[in-house]
């Protein structure tokens, strides 16, 4: 496992989801991401979206979600960049970034594994 769950590694080897090496965090579309997280097992039990106090365009914004099958934590942190329906987004599993996570070791299955439950 290269530190990814099946879904977020589908969106990385197809382009859609990018390493931003300044910013240390993701580019991607924000649903595409959380739909990815979901599909893998993870429930969301919250999510919130910040606005600008200049023109309440969204800024930004949070969700959290547990896998109840492994008990794991994922959460994703997100900011608005001026590309289209792209943001920077901070993803963590139980704790931990994503880039360096290690999956198996905390129990996140891979897509196999949660299609069959």
């Amino acid at each position: 496992m290269n530190g990814f769950t099946g879904g977020l590694n589908d969106l990385r080897e197809q382009g859609r989801m990018t390493w931003g090496e300044g910013e240390h965090g993701w580019v991607g579309m924000p649903e595409d991401i959380l739909d990815a997280l979901a599909r893998d097992g993870f429930d969301q039990c919250k999510r919130e979206m910040t606005t600008s106090h200049r023109d309440c365009r969204p800024a930004g914004g949070v969700w959290q979600g547990v896998n109840p099958r492994t008990g794991s934590v994922a959460s994703a942190i997100w900011v608005t960049r001026p590309a289209p329906l792209k943001a920077m987004m901070f993803i963590q599993i139980n704790g931990e970034s994503v880039r360096t996570l290690d999956c198996q070791s905390i129990g996140v299955g891979n897509r196999e594994e949660t299609a069959h439950e």
